[in-house]
Protein backbone atom coordinates (compact mmCIF):
# COMPACT_ATOMS: atom_id res chain seq x y z
CA UNK A 1 0.00 0.00 0.00
CA UNK A 2 1.77 3.14 -0.98
CA UNK A 3 1.82 5.96 2.10
CA UNK A 4 0.39 9.42 1.75
CA UNK A 5 2.19 12.10 1.17
CA UNK A 6 0.61 14.99 2.96
CA UNK A 7 2.19 18.74 3.08
CA UNK A 8 2.04 20.31 6.58
CA UNK A 9 -0.77 22.50 5.35
CA UNK A 10 -2.51 19.53 4.30
CA UNK A 11 -2.10 18.25 7.37
CA UNK A 12 -3.56 20.86 9.28
CA UNK A 13 -6.47 21.28 7.12
CA UNK A 14 -7.24 17.73 8.05
CA UNK A 15 -7.19 18.00 11.77
CA UNK A 16 -9.39 20.69 11.67
CA UNK A 17 -11.81 19.33 9.19
CA UNK A 18 -11.80 15.65 10.04
CA UNK A 19 -14.50 13.20 7.91
CA UNK A 20 -17.66 13.20 9.20
CA UNK A 21 -18.47 9.78 10.03
CA UNK A 22 -22.01 8.29 10.00
CA UNK A 23 -23.17 8.96 13.73
CA UNK A 24 -21.97 12.51 12.82
CA UNK A 25 -24.42 12.59 9.65
CA UNK A 26 -26.82 10.98 12.09
CA UNK A 27 -27.03 13.72 13.92
CA UNK A 28 -27.21 16.34 11.72
CA UNK A 29 -30.49 18.72 11.66
CA UNK A 30 -31.33 20.90 8.94
CA UNK A 31 -29.93 24.54 9.23
CA UNK A 32 -33.82 25.90 9.72
CA UNK A 33 -34.15 23.82 12.63
CA UNK A 34 -30.69 24.25 14.46
CA UNK A 35 -31.01 28.04 14.06
CA UNK A 36 -34.67 29.02 13.56
CA UNK A 37 -33.73 32.62 14.63
CA UNK A 38 -31.34 33.10 11.58
CA UNK A 39 -32.88 30.67 9.16
CA UNK A 40 -35.96 33.68 9.36
CA UNK A 41 -33.73 36.77 8.91
CA UNK A 42 -32.26 34.82 5.79
CA UNK A 43 -35.35 33.87 4.44
CA UNK A 44 -36.35 36.13 1.67
CA UNK A 45 -40.16 35.33 1.35
CA UNK A 46 -41.53 35.82 -1.81
CA UNK A 47 -44.96 38.05 -2.47
CA UNK A 48 -47.71 36.33 -4.24
CA UNK A 49 -47.27 35.33 -7.73
CA UNK A 50 -49.11 36.80 -10.70
CA UNK A 51 -49.82 34.92 -13.95
CA UNK A 52 -46.96 36.06 -16.75
CA UNK A 53 -47.97 38.62 -18.47
CA UNK A 54 -45.75 37.82 -20.95
CA UNK A 55 -45.23 34.29 -22.90
CA UNK A 56 -41.94 33.70 -24.67
CA UNK A 57 -41.63 33.10 -27.31
CA UNK A 58 -39.35 32.92 -30.56
CA UNK A 59 -39.71 35.42 -33.84
CA UNK A 60 -37.22 36.38 -36.81
CA UNK A 61 -36.96 40.23 -37.24
CA UNK A 62 -34.62 41.74 -39.22
CA UNK A 63 -31.80 42.90 -38.53
CA UNK A 64 -32.59 46.52 -39.13
CA UNK A 65 -35.27 46.22 -36.55
CA UNK A 66 -33.19 44.63 -33.98
CA UNK A 67 -30.58 47.00 -35.13
CA UNK A 68 -32.80 50.10 -34.41
CA UNK A 69 -34.53 48.72 -31.19
CA UNK A 70 -30.88 47.41 -29.80
CA UNK A 71 -29.29 51.29 -30.30
CA UNK A 72 -31.70 52.69 -27.63
CA UNK A 73 -30.21 50.15 -24.53
CA UNK A 74 -31.58 48.09 -22.58
CA UNK A 75 -35.67 47.37 -22.73
CA UNK A 76 -34.98 46.49 -26.44
CA UNK A 77 -37.62 43.42 -26.27
CA UNK A 78 -40.16 45.36 -24.34
CA UNK A 79 -39.52 48.79 -26.63
CA UNK A 80 -40.44 45.55 -29.32
CA UNK A 81 -43.23 45.03 -27.34
CA UNK A 82 -44.63 48.10 -27.14
CA UNK A 83 -44.36 48.95 -30.70
CA UNK A 84 -46.47 46.00 -31.38
CA UNK A 85 -49.10 46.23 -28.81
CA UNK A 86 -49.59 50.25 -30.36
CA UNK A 87 -50.01 49.01 -33.96
CA UNK A 88 -52.44 46.10 -32.66
CA UNK A 89 -54.75 48.96 -31.45
CA UNK A 90 -54.18 51.35 -34.46
CA UNK A 91 -56.05 47.91 -36.21
CA UNK A 92 -58.62 47.04 -33.74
Amino acid sequence: MKKANFAPADVAAVMDNPELTKADIAEMRPFAEAFPELAAKLRKARGPQNEPTKISTTIRLSQDVIGFFKSGGSGWQSRIDEALKEWVAARR
